[in-house]
């Protein structure tokens, strides 16, 4: 796991090898424990490497790596996985290996296959692999979207930068800082931003999960996927929860695999408590849970009962109110684009504190809902009825809320584009919205930047690419039954005994402790009031200062928590971060 950064000039242009330093000085708690450089000059190529170091701790994982000869140079930020069988199969074929790391097999799988390596690759990535004979520079991103990768051309038309966090490129001196205001609006409406390309600043994109991309003399080719979403089919043919439980069990076993301390995040919902009692079937584990302080809000009781179930080694810990609000600026600096994920702050504070309990490496329960049909809009998709633009309607209501309505059309263009894909199945079409869409840009992104600001890596099983075309090949008559969703997953952990009886049928609580505070904290309204309501803010400007003033004066209190949210609470909280991350993104220029 680790930081990359890095540029492709056009072949006229040059760039001081200093500003490449900043660049990896910008990510390095990233990457903290090693750093290192690869330069073409001649070429105008060069990449910058922060090294977590997780498998084969040694110099011999140093990055960038080269081929022998220099042709190939690899700068990867992730986990393969599968890494140990590809090995196996490049060992055959007479490759040497020098290091126990998985970034060597990619090396050499790109060295053996070229570009098509990455379809063989079962893991979380961002990579960067110059080929100096070609001379081009090849990037790609994991099939669900793990691992971010943003690029942005460079002023002047003198080539490209590339980076895994958007602050790297506010090293440039002559970056601009332009906000994007068709992002801004994706992101009051919605939480975030569900364009696949688009990001919080103008110029600057992300390589779409699932992608790959040439840079051919510093000018990028159009992203083209290298993973596409399997068709689902009703199979009587086969064992469902067999097939399942099969695939989970070797997908965990090798998520297990480090050379450094293993955690797993345990809520006690179903999702982290069947990751857990599978990896409990390998190996002693460490369960982690998390409580709030001064909160109704205590998922422990159900982590406590899982952890017993399974034998794990079991800690707690309590995030404390002043820590939220204390930290609130700085998450709005790390994430560096725009999501409103409830979690943020908490989330972060969670990954340090295992960090200081000794664990680098943390497995979670992220993806689960949005491949095996989890929420409530999976339901609404197959009860609804009439024209399809009219579904679409609804099913944007519920998304978007009812503040807003701006994006309907951009909505309604991307969701007939996977009614396509998924044959004019709604059903089919959500998921891909929720797993494409909501999913990379939101809930892992919140995972990525949360673990890696702290210096933690965070593995999801359910996000592997093996698992997820699993449960995309199921049709929603197998996941949806009686009101019951994940249906293959609660009968799956039923039959292999995975769980208490308890967990099975618990609800799901999404909600946190950051939206309490909106409503309930004195303290923290204040606080949130002066930065929303401040005149060199956002809410002016969409015309949201008469409703903001009515909501913190307590005019405009919409609906309790945690029964329902108020909109007026999720437009103040984006509020909130917007003007946070606006303000630092300003001061960077």
């Amino acid at each position: 796991m680790c930081g990359i950064c890095g540029w492709f000039l056009k072949p006229t242009n040059s760039r001081d090898d200093g500003h490449l330093i900043a660049m990896a000085d910008a990510i390095q708690h990233r990457g903290p424990d090693d750093r290192g450089y690869f330069h073409d000059h001649r070429q105008g190529v060069a990449f910058a490497h922060n090294r977590l170091s997780i498998i084969d701790l040694s110099s011999a994982g140093h990055q960038p790596m080269s081929s022998e000869d220099g042709s190939v140079v690899v700068s990867y930020n992730g986990e393969l996985y599968n890494y140990q069988q590809l090995r196996k199969e490049l060992q055959a074929l007479g490759h040497k290996f020098i290091s126990r790391s998985d970034t060597e097999v990619i090396l050499r799988s790109f060295i053996q296959w070229g570009p098509g390596s990455v379809e063989r690759f079962c893991g979380m990535f961002a990579l960067a692999v110059w080929s100096a004979n070609d001379r081009y520079l090849f990037l790609a991103r994991d099939p669900l979207g793990m691992k971010p990768l943003y690029y942005s051309a460079l002023p002047g038309d003198q080539g490209l930068v590339f980076a895994s966090e958007i602050k790297a490129f506010l090293a440039l001196p002559d970056f601009k800082v332009q906000i994007n205001t068709k992002a801004v609006k994706q992101f009051l409406e919605f939480g975030y931003t569900f364009d696949e390309r688009v990001t919080s600043l103008e110029g600057v994109q992300k390589l779409p999960p699932g992608h790959s991309m040439l840079v051919i003399d510093g000018v990028p080719t159009q992203p083209v996927p290298f993973f596409k979403p399997p068709t689902p089919i009703v199979s009587h043919d086969s064992d469902l929860e067999q097939d399942l439980y099969t695939m989970l069990s070797e997908v965990v076993a090798q998520h297990l695999i480090a050379d450094v301390p293993v955690g797993l995040l345990l809520s006690g919902g179903l999702d982290s408590s069947v990751v857990a009692a599978i990896a409990a079937r390998h190996a002693r584990i460490t369960t982690i849970s998390m409580g709030f302080a001064d909160s109704e809000v205590d998922e422990r009781p159900y982590a406590r009962l899982v952890a017993e179930h399974i034998g794990s080694e079991h800690r707690e810990v309590t995030i404390q109110p002043h820590e939220v609000s204390e930290g609130l600026e700085e998450v709005a600096w790390y994430f560096d684009d725009l999501f409103g994920d409830w979690g943020t702050v908490s989330t972060r504070l969670l990954y340090r504190k295992c960090r200081e309990l000794g664990i680098k490496v943390v497995l979670v329960g992220e993806g689960s809902d949005e491949l095996f049909g989890g929420y409530p809009v999976f339901e609404t998709a197959l009860r609804l009825q009439g024209p399809m633009i009219w579904r679409l309607f609804q099913i944007y209501r519920a998304y978007a809320g009812r503040r807003y309505g701006t994006q309907f059309g951009a909505f309604v263009s991307l969701m007939k584009r996977y009614l396509r894909e998924a044959d004019g199945d709604l059903f089919q079409a959500v998921r891909l919205f929720e797993s494409r869409s909501q999913l990379p840009n939101n809930y892992v992104m919140k995972v990525d930047k949360a673990s890696m600001s702290v210096s933690t890596e965070a593995r999801a099983p359910f996000l592997d690419r093996r698992v997820a075309e699993l449960a995309y090949r199921l049709p929603a008559v197998q996941l949806l039954a009686d009101g019951t969703n994940k249906r293959i997953l609660r009968s799956m952990a039923e039959r292999f005994e995975l769980l208490p009886r308890e967990i099975f049928d618990r609800p799901k609580f999404g909600a946190s402790i950051a939206a309490s505070w909106m409503d309930r904290s004195e303290h923290f309204r204040e606080y949130a009031s002066r930065v929303i309501l401040d005149r060199d803010g956002w809410v002016d400007e969409l015309g949201l200062r008469d409703a903001m003033t009515d909501f913190f004066s307590g005019r405009r209190k919409g609906y309790r928590f945690p029964r329902a949210i108020s909109i007026f609470s999720n437009v103040a909280w984006r509020l909130l971060l917007l003007n946070l991350w606006s303000r630092r993104m300003m001061a960077a220029r």
